[in-house]
């Protein structure tokens, strides 16, 4: 079980580090794209909401979207009660289109040894662990 936990965290590190490495070619970076993605998803979503999408803390979502919003690409807003709203800047959607055509690239290469029929597989063996997983903390 050890080998096999580490053949997957081993092939999401050499993703990750692929992704990040080319999506600094298009000006941002692996956590960055990601939290505009879960952004342009959830259009007004809470950083509660978007720091559990993104696997973050609501303190490090709130550190990396203070960042994105000083880069122009995110705006937030007040919302009801307390709750702070986001939503992409033209600029933000630019670069998550960006990072959309990167990360497609990437990811072909990254899933070229499998024929595509063993990505299925893999798809469908990935998609019954997570909905058998416990529910991450909120």
């Amino acid at each position: 079980m050890q080998v096999l936990g580490r053949a997957v965290k081993q092939a999401q590190y050499r993703q990750h580090r692929a992704l990040d490495s080319a999506l600094g070619e298009v000006g941002t970076t692996l956590a960055q794209w990601d939290a505009l993605r879960a952004i342009s998803g959830r259009p007004g979503a809470s950083a509660r909401e978007l720091a559990a999408v993104t696997f973050q803390s609501e303190q490090a979502f709130g550190a990396l979207v203070g960042r994105l919003a000083a880069q122009g690409l995110v705006e937030r807003r007040p919302g009801h009660g307390r709750r702070i709203e986001h939503r992409l800047t033209p600029t933000g959607e630019q670069t998550l289109a960006a990072g959309h055509q990167v990360s497609q690239k990437v990811l072909e290469e990254c899933f070229s040894p499998l024929p595509s029929a063993d990505r299925a597989t893999l798809l469908g063996l990935l998609r019954q662990l997570n909905e058998e997983a416990p529910p991450s903390p909120a």
